[in-house]
C-alpha cells in the first residue's frame, strides 16, 4: 500500500494501482482504507449500471457515486482507525472505520447496507445484490454488519471430538473423497431454530465471509493463511461428514458461533482474504489415517483459552516471529497434521489443468477458457469478444486482464488456479440464467 511518507507522494503515485485516485486524505497523512463497490441484479447475476450509492459515516453524508457497466464504483478512500490498533488485542479502541451505504437503482428495491468495516492499509469490497421491485411501492433492506468475532462479544465453541462417525450414503455428497461443494447452505441461527433463514452461498464466497467475519484483514500474511485453512479444514468436515444433514437437517452449516463459524449475510469483504481464499480453497488439513478433513476448532485465545485448538491471536503472534501458515498449524493441531488438495471441484465445467494459461499458450485449455469469456462477456460487455481459436495472444490477454479487474483478482493477465476456476464459477452462473 502507499507509503504515508509526504516526501514519497509523488513516487507513490506512479506506482498505485491506477484504478485507486489518490486523495486529499493520502496526502495529509491520515490513516485511510479503500472501498470498491459492486452492484448485481440478484435475479440475472448481471450487473447493473448507473445505480447510485450514497456513502455517509454515523453524522453526515460523504459522497455519492455511480456504477459503470460492470456494476463497479471506483476505489474511494476513506479515513480510519490506525492499524496498530488491529495489531494488538489489548488495544481500547475500534481498530476499523464504519460506513454506511445506501443503494438505489431505476426498478429496484433500495438497499441500505450499515457498518461497513475498513482497515487502515486495506482495500474493503461490498458487493450489494439488489431485487427488482415487484410493486411501484418503495421497498428498503437494511443489513447491519455487526463486529467481527476477534472484536465482539460472541458466544464460545462448544467443544466436539475432532472426527466424527461417517453417516451412511445419503447422496449430498460423495464420501470416497473430498469433494468442493458448488453451494454451502448457511443456517442463520441455532441449529434448532426453526424459524432462522438458509443462504445458498457459493462456496469460495462462504470461506471469505467467514474469515473477514473472524479475523483481520490487516495480521501478517501467514497468520491469515492458517486461519483460512482452518476456516476451510472446519468447512469441509461439515461437508464430508454430512453433519447437519444426517440429522435431518436441511444446511450444511450454521452461523452460531457456539457451533460452527461466524457468517454474516451482505457483509463486505476483504482483497487480501480474498486473494488468498482464491489461492487455496480446494486445501485443508488431515491427519495421517483420517478420511476426514480434520475438525479444526480454534477460538480468539485472548479472551477465551481453548489448548490443542488454533489460537487466532496466537497465530499473529507465531506470524510475527516468522513462523510460516504450516508451522502455525502444527504448533496447535500437532505435527502429524499435513495438507491435502480436493481432487474435485463442484459445479465448474472441467478442472484446471495443472499449469497456467499465458501468452504464447495454446490447446483445447485456452479455447474453453475463450468460449467461457466469450459467455461472460454478454453479461459483462468490458469484457472484449475473443475468436476461439485456442491460440492465447494479445486478445485473450487482455480479456482475462479485464475479466481479472471486474472480479477482484491480481490482474497479471494469466489463467491461473485461481483465474481459472473464478472464470468457470462466473460462467456457469451466467450459463445457468441464460437457461431461465
Amino acid at each position: 500500500m502507499i507509503n504515508k511518507d509526504i516526501e514519497q507522494t509523488s513516487q507513490n503515485i506512479n506506482n498505485f494501482e491506477t484504478s485507486k485516485e489518490i486523495s486529499a486524505l493520502e496526502i495529509n497523512n491520515t490513516n485511510i482504507g479503500y472501498l470498491i463497490f459492486g452492484v448485481f441484479d440478484i435475479t440475472i447475476a448481471k450487473p447493473l449500471e448507473g445505480a447510485q450509492i450514497v456513502i455517509s459515516s454515523d453524522s453526515e453524508n460523504l459522497m455519492t457515486i455511480f456504477t459503470n457497466e460492470s456494476g463497479q464504483t471506483d476505489v474511494i478512500a476513506l479515513e480510519t482507525p490506525s492499524v496498530d490498533y488491529s495489531l494488538d488485542p489489548n488495544s481500547v479502541s475500534t481498530p476499523y472505520g464504519t460506513y454506511n451505504a445506501l443503494i438505489t437503482a431505476d426498478g429496484y428495491e433500495t438497499e441500505e447496507i450499515k457498518g461497513i468495516q475498513i482497515y487502515a492499509n486495506n482495500e474493503s469490497i461490498q458487493d450489494v445484490y439488489m431485487k427488482p421491485l415487484s410493486s411501484t411501492n418503495e421497498i428498503r433492506e437494511t443489513i447491519i454488519i455487526p463486529p467481527p468475532t476477534i472484536y465482539g462479544d460472541y458466544p464460545t465453541k462448544i467443544p466436539e471430538a475432532e472426527e466424527k462417525d461417517l453417516p451412511a450414503e445419503s447422496g449430498f455428497v460423495v464420501l470416497d473423497r473430498v469433494v468442493i461443494p458448488e453451494f454451502i447452505v448457511v443456517h442463520d441461527g441455532d441449529p434448532n431454530d426453526n424459524t432462522a433463514a438458509n443462504y445458498w452461498v457459493p462456496y469460495k464466497e462462504y470461506i471469505k465471509n467467514v474469515a473477514s467475519s473472524e479475523i483481520y484483514s490487516t495480521w501478517p500474511d501467514a497468520a491469515i493463511r492458517a486461519n483460512i485453512l482452518a476456516i476451510n479444514s472446519f468447512t469441509l468436515n461439515r461437508v464430508y461428514t454430512e453433519w447437519y444433514r444426517s440429522r435431518g437437517k436441511n444446511f450444511t452449516i450454521t452461523n452460531s458461533t457456539r457451533f460452527d463459524q461466524f457468517f454474516v449475510y451482505g457483509r463486505n469483504i476483504f482483497e487480501d482474504i480474498s486473494i488468498i481464499v482464491d489461492e487455496m480453497f480446494t486445501t485443508y488439513i488431515k491427519r495421517p489415517n483420517q478420511r476426514q478433513p480434520l475438525l479444526t476448532q480454534y477460538c480468539d485465545g485472548q479472551r477465551v483459552s481453548c489448548p490443542n485448538w488454533l489460537s487466532q491471536w496466537g497465530s499473529k503472534y507465531l506470524a510475527d516471529q516468522g513462523y510460516s501458515a504450516i508451522q502455525i498449524l502444527r504448533y496447535y493441531y500437532g505435527n502429524d497434521i499435513y495438507l491435502d488438495n480436493a481432487e474435485k471441484v463442484s459445479g465448474v465445467p472441467s478442472s484446471y489443468p495443472g499449469y497456467p494459461l499465458e501468452l504464447g499458450s495454446s490447446g483445447e485449455e485456452v479455447r474453453t477458457i475463450q468460449n467461457q469469456l466469450n459467455s461472460i462477456s454478454n453479461n459483462y460487455p468490458a469484457i472484449n469478444k475473443l475468436r476461439a481459436d485456442g491460440i492465447f495472444g494479445d486478445q485473450t490477454r487482455t480479456a482475462v486482464l479485464t475479466f481479472q479487474q471486474i472480479f477482484n483478482i491480481p490482474q497479471s493477465g494469466i489463467v491461473d488456479f485461481s483465474t481459472w476456476y473464478e472464470i468457470s464459477k462466473v460462467f456457469v452462473a451466467v450459463e445457468r440464467i441464460a437457461e431461465l
